[in-house]
C-alpha cells in the first residue's frame, strides 16, 4: 500500500518540495492554461497530498477556484474487501455532477490497485476500478481539461519491486515531468507522420522479429491538454509526459519479441520472449524460472480474446531513465500492449514501411519521402 509517512519527512532534504512547486506551476500555466474564474478539481490519494496543496496554491495564484478531494488509501482498500459487491466500482451522481461543473481536473492517483497491491485480489481490483471508463466518458462529455500524474502511484511496494529507494524514484519522475512539451512534440511529430493506417511495421529485438500492420487511434502524450485535445477526446494528459500510441490491426501481428521489462500484478517481469500469431499471444517464456512463474500467473488465466496485441507505444521523454516505474515513457522505448501486460523493449529497432524510427533503443527522425 502507498504511504504518505516517510516521503513527507524527507521531502525538504531530498528536494521533493521544490520539485512539487515547479511542477505545480507548470501544470497550471502550461498543461492546463488555467484562467481566472475557472473551476478546478484536484483529486489526490495520500501520496499526493503535499503536491496537491502546491497545486491549490498555484490555482489560487492565477485567480482560478480550486476544490481539493482526498481519497484515503486505507479506507478505499478496506472498502474493496468489505463493501457489498454491487456497490464496487460505481460512480455516484454527485461525482457525475462534479465533473459536469469542472473546467479542469488534476488527478494524483494512489496505489497500483489494478496491477500490484498484494492485499487485493485480481477480482477485487477489477471490480473496484470498473468505474474507470465511465469516469473518462463523463470527463469527455464535460469537456474537461485534465492531467494525470503517474508519480502518485509510487509507494514502498512499487519501490521495492523496482529495487530502489522511494524518494529516488519520486524525484526521477518529477524531474522528467518538467520536460518542455515542445521537446516532446518535436521528437514525436515526425514519427507520428509515419504511423498511418495500413503501414507495415517490423520490430526487431535481437534475433527475434515481430511484424504487424498499424490501424486505429494515434495520439501523443505531451503533457498539455488544450482545446484540440478536448475536441479529439484526448482530454486527460499523462504527466510524466512523453510517448506516442498507435493502434495495431488486431489480426496482423505474427512473430516473436523479447521484452526487457513489465510491471505486473505479480511484480516486475525482467525479460521474456513473447510469441504472437494472427494478433494473439500464444506463448511466453520468462528469462528465468521466477519470470516464468510471474508470467504464468498474470497471463495463464486470460481468455483468448484478452490476449490480443492492439497498441504500439514509442517513448519520447529524454529525462527519464529505465527502472523508475514508467519505462514506456523513456526516449527510444518501444512497448507492446493490449494482452494483459505492457511489455517494454529497451533496445529494439522499429521500422515502418521500411523507414527506421527507433534503432537499437534510440529515436531516429524519419527522412522525408
Amino acid at each position: 500500500m502507498s504511504s504518505t509517512k516517510g516521503r513527507k519527512n524527507k521531502s525538504k532534504s531530498s528536494g521533493v518540495a521544490g520539485l512539487y512547486s515547479q511542477l505545480a506551476k507548470k501544470i497550471v500555466s502550461d498543461s492546463l492554461d488555467l484562467k481566472s474564474g475557472e473551476s478546478v478539481t484536484i483529486e489526490t490519494w495520500n501520496n499526493g497530498l503535499d503536491f496537491a496543496k502546491q497545486v491549490v496554491k498555484e490555482v489560487r495564484r492565477v485567480g482560478a477556484i480550486p476544490l481539493l478531494i482526498l481519497e484515503d488509501d486505507d479506507a478505499y482498500l478496506w472498502g474493496l474487501q468489505n463493501s457489498p459487491k454491487e456497490s464496487l466500482g460505481q460512480m455516484g451522481k454527485h461525482e457525475y455532477n462534479l465533473l459536469s461543473a469542472t473546467n479542469a481536473y488534476v488527478f494524483i492517483p494512489g496505489p497500483l490497485i489494478g496491477t500490484y497491491v498484494p492485499s487485493i485480489t485480481k477480482e477485487q481490483a477489477s471490480e473496484g476500478t470498473a468505474y474507470n471508463s465511465s469516469w473518462y466518458q463523463a470527463a469527455e462529455k464535460a469537456g474537461i481539461r485534465g492531467v494525470r500524474l503517474t508519480f502518485g502511484y509510487l509507494g514502498p511496494d512499487v519501490a521495492k519491486i523496482l529495487g530502489k529507494k522511494l524518494d529516488d524514484v519520486v524525484v526521477r519522475q518529477l524531474k522528467a515531468s518538467l520536460v518542455d512539451s515542445e521537446i516532446i512534440t518535436k521528437a514525436g511529430k515526425p514519427i507520428m507522420d509515419r504511423l498511418v493506417d495500413g503501414s507495415q511495421t517490423l520490430l526487431r529485438t535481437g534475433s527475434e522479429s515481430l511484424v504487424f500492420n498499424l490501424k486505429g487511434d494515434l495520439g501523443i502524450e505531451d503533457g498539455v491538454t488544450d482545446v484540440a485535445d478536448v475536441v479529439a477526446k484526448n482530454n486527460i494528459s499523462y504527466i510524466v509526459p512523453g510517448f506516442i500510441w498507435k493502434g495495431i490491426d488486431p489480426e496482423s501481428a505474427s512473430g516473436k519479441a523479447t521484452i526487457t521489462s513489465s510491471i505486473t500484478r505479480a511484480g516486475l517481469v525482467d525479460g521474456a520472449i513473447l510469441e504472437f500469431e494472427r494478433g494473439k499471444l500464444i506463448s511466453w517464456k520468462g528469462k528465468d524460472k521466477r519470470a516464468q512463474q510471474k508470467l504464468d500467473l498474470v497471463l495463464g488465466g486470460l481468455s483468448e480474446d484478452r490476449r490480443t496485441l492492439d497498441t504500439l507505444i514509442v517513448g519520447l521523454n529524454p529525462q527519464l531513465p529505465y527502472g523508475f516505474g514508467q519505462d514506456r515513457f523513456v526516449a527510444g522505448a518501444i512497448a507492446l500492449a493490449g494482452f494483459g501486460i505492457t511489455g517494454v523493449v529497451s533496445k529494439g529497432t522499429l521500422t515502418v514501411n521500411g523507414q527506421t524510427v527507433v534503432e537499437k533503443g534510440k529515436l531516429v527522425s524519419p527522412q522525408a519521402s
